[in-house]
């Protein structure tokens, strides 16, 4: 049995009644072509109809580059919250023609893996040189540093922590509460947003006029919980900051099993409101990061970057909202 011919942008271009050029013009989204509206609907008509996918590899012969957008992911534990945001931005990308592969930090290196892809642009959420981000530049790539750095990047995915840590402490003290708790991950790969988020939970006591907050590490064990839970009220805790909604819904369990009740013992607030967190016992109150609303900007910054003229130049995202449960 013959195999089926690939249709090609020259079937294209005959069944739409333009040239190749201008048919490469459209799909490929070039910026100074000006083309009438009218025909890039016939060209993306027929391609509908003619099933016509791109070949990536010529692209990438022609251009010196692929339409592989790579995110590299840090090797923390990844929650819902974090895979909400994968999946946010891979759809996003995958909408404009980008393909997007996600690699979680592993024993290859970063720049033997750039160099094999040869992406349009990479999404850092894990700590990449300054020299590594520089090659990937210099050799046509564009990069957006989603991860920051101490040398005065933007932090997308850290600089609202601080704020966040803040809004739990606020909730606390507008409810009354005088002496506050916090519970900290058991996990060290996640302090690039424990330690801001705890910073703004200090920060909200100080101004208050409040001592700083008693930080307690809070694993995901009952027991470990409970023992943490009768440690705060031991020395007059009454209201618990936790790092994240798994923390939260951890502690919340270890006040059950230590014979105390959330709120009237211990009230305990979280961050991310995870699917599970109105299922708590009792509902959880959080702070919702809008995942989706952060997606859309780092998707905005790459069809920017690669001159993309679909680019939607969205608004920042919405700030962090408050979600208040029983349990704060």
């Amino acid at each position: 049995m013959a195999r089926a011919r690939r249709v090609t942008s020259v079937d294209v271009a005959r069944e739409a009644g333009v040239s190749q050029a201008t048919v490469s013009y459209v799909l490929n989204n070039v910026s100074h072509q000006k083309i009438a509206e009218e025909t890039r609907q016939r060209i993306h008509a027929a391609v509908e109809k003619l099933g016509y996918t791109p070949s990536a590899a010529a692209r990438t012969l022609r251009l010196g580059r692929s339409d592989i957008v790579l995110l590299l992911v840090a090797n923390i534990p990844l929650g819902s919250t974090a895979v909400e945001l994968i999946e946010h931005l891979t759809a996003d990308l995958e909408r404009y023609g980008l393909s997007v592969i996600t690699r979680v930090e592993s024993g290859r290196t970063v720049a033997s893996l750039w160099k094999d892809l040869a992406p349009a642009a990479v999404v850092t959420f894990a700590p990449v040189t300054k020299e590594n981000r520089a090659d990937m530049r210099a050799a046509g790539t564009y990069v957006v540093n989603a991860w920051g750095d101490s040398e005065g990047e933007p932090n997308v995915m850290t600089r609202g922590q601080t704020r966040i840590g803040r809004m739990q402490a606020d909730h606390l003290i507008s409810r009354g509460h005088v002496r506050v708790g916090y519970a900290a991950p058991a996990d060290p790969r996640v302090r690039a947003f424990y330690d801001p988020r705890l910073a703004g939970v200090r920060q909200g006591c100080a101004d208050h006029g409040l001592p700083p907050p008693s930080v307690r590490e809070v694993p995901l064990d009952a027991e470990a919980a409970s023992t943490a839970a009768r440690a705060w009220r031991a020395e007059g805790v009454t209201a618990v900051c936790a790092f994240n909604d798994e923390v939260a819904v951890a502690l919340l369990a270890g006040v059950r099993a230590a014979g105390l009740s959330a709120p009237a013992d211990l009230a305990v607030i979280g961050v991310d409101d995870i699917p599970m967190a109105r299922f708590a016992e009792p509902p959880l109150t959080t702070v919702d990061q809008h995942m989706e609303a952060v997606a859309a900007e780092l998707a905005d910054a790459v069809l920017k970057g690669l001159g993309r003229p679909d680019a939607r130049r969205s608004a920042p995202p919405d700030n962090a909202t408050l979600v208040v449960r029983r349990s704060a």
